[in-house]
């Protein structure tokens, strides 16, 4: 390990503070309760963000509706509105039973933004929404736009004039550029994402089909944010959606949670207090997965526990969490080196936003292998055939390690959980995998198949 120091203490400092450090060093599976989570009631008043925010952007969604369904004809049977469906997996439970001979209670759901449209990942909310946003204030601004105006006007040759003076540009390990790349070409805004290392060339080469400027490089997700943020800065007119600090991204993702609640209740699906929801979210940077989850808080206060999943190789947000040290730490500042087939949550340092504003709220984070990605990647297929990539199958690990790690058992005593679990709700949030090529997924499937 390097000599440095971190905030004033070495390595070995930190890991005897610390121990689970030791374990993410290692790069093993583990299962982190966090010591800072909180009654709802306490911990809200704690974040800058509130109930009128996500409100607001869910009002905006509703006002551009018109608009998406006429220029992306595969939201028309919604209006409009981009949202995803959720399904039982139950033959996939059964599955997880036999392979980790483990007894897993309550209902099994599979929430699909996998299946989101226009780009196909949880990315759609996000990062679309903030593309909508800056073009509402930019057209407001100008007076070509009022709020009582039918936003389908918006599909026109004087709107895409008017927005390809401007330019965006985004940092991405791939999905979030493509929400923002497509979206952003489509309205006329001159559009950069910058790509990290980690990006998958089926990703880059769609961008570049919908004339969308992709910049690749040699080093991480970090390394292209700045790089974004730099070229941004030199640019007049231009405008960064910053993945690491955004507050618009974070909002966009939390309007998520109302449909939710609408999906469950349709399913007949009861959350109260004898009836928990667990909700298991993917996480890169922490912007998707902490919006998510500040919205379901929001709803459902202190029936709903939230687990960050991470690749053993790139546990940022874990690492920032359970150190205090949020966006001040990176994986490899410990000797982690930030590679996983994971591709969207390959990043090596966390929002030090999104970790200090859903710190109170979260209930942990547990961390997955690669291989275990590979292996839940095929078994989704043979048992619900249900195709994802593999950083959207970090969400299914969720519940194993809840029932089976010690931790997680203990996380249950001490909020009373452990007798009521025949009659909670899992709910795995599957990010992105309907974009990818056939037969990319073929390989995915063939390595689990492989592993297993």
């Amino acid at each position: 390990m390097r000599t440095i120091q971190i905030e004033g203490k070495t390595v070995q400092d930190w890991k005897k503070e610390y121990p689970l450090i030791n374990e993410l060093i290692s790069t093993k599976e583990v299962f982190w309760s966090n010591p800072k989570y909180e009654l709802f009631q306490t911990g809200i008043k704690k974040t800058p963000l509130n109930e009128k925010d996500v409100k607001a952007a869910e009002e905006r969604l509703k006002r551009f509706a018109p608009y998406i369904a006429k220029v992306f004809p595969e939201t028309s049977k919604l209006n409009g509105i981009i949202e995803s469906p959720i399904v039982k997996i139950p033959s996939m439970r059964q599955h997880l039973e036999q392979i980790h001979e483990l007894e897993l209670p309550g209902e099994f759901l599979l929430k699909c933004d996998s299946h989101l449209p226009i780009s196909g990942s949880i990315k759609a909310r996000g990062g679309i929404y903030e593309v909508l946003k800056h073009a509402e204030d930019l057209a407001l601004q100008q007076q070509l736009l009022t709020l009582q105006d039918d936003y389908s006007i918006i599909d026109s040759e004087k709107f895409r004039n008017f927005f390809s003076q401007y330019s965006i540009a985004v940092g991405s390990t791939g999905n979030l550029g493509l929400s923002i790349g497509i979206m952003s070409a489509k309205m006329g805004f001159n559009v950069t994402v910058h790509m990290s290392a980690d990006a998958k060339k089926w990703k880059k080469d769609l961008l570049k089909s919908k004339g969308v400027t992709v910049v690749e490089y040699k080093e991480d997700y970090s390394k292209a944010v700045e790089e974004g943020r730099k070229h941004a800065n030199s640019e007049p007119n231009c405008y960064f959606i910053d993945d690491e600090n955004s507050s618009d991204l974070f909002l966009g993702y939390a309007v998520a949670a109302s449909r939710l609640t609408k999906q469950l209740e349709d399913m007949n699906i009861t959350v109260d207090e004898n009836h928990p929801l667990f909700v298991y979210l993917p996480c890169g940077v922490g912007g998707g997965p902490g919006g998510v989850a500040f919205g379901l808080k929001l709803l459902y206060q202190d029936h709903v526990h939230c687990f960050f999943a991470e690749p053993t190789h790139s546990p940022c947000m874990l690492l920032g969490l359970a150190t205090g040290l949020h966006d001040k730490v990176s994986v490899q500042d410990f000797g982690i080196d930030n590679i996983t087939a994971a591709d969207g949550l390959a990043v090596g340092r966390p929002s030090g936003f999104v970790g200090q504003t859903i710190e109170p709220l979260l209930s942990g984070c547990y961390t997955v292998s690669d291989d275990e990605l590979y292996k839940l990647l095929s078994a989704l297929i043979d048992t619900e055939n249900i195709h994802l990539e593999p950083s959207a199958l970090a969400s299914v690990f969720g519940p194993i390690q809840l029932i089976k790690e010690k931790e997680g058992q203990e996380y249950l005593k001490k909020h009373h959980l452990a007798d009521k679990m025949k009659h909670a709700t899992h709910v795995m949030w599957a990010t992105g995998g309907s974009m990818v090529p056939k037969e990319t997924m073929n390989e995915y499937y063939k390595k689990g198949l492989e592993l297993s």
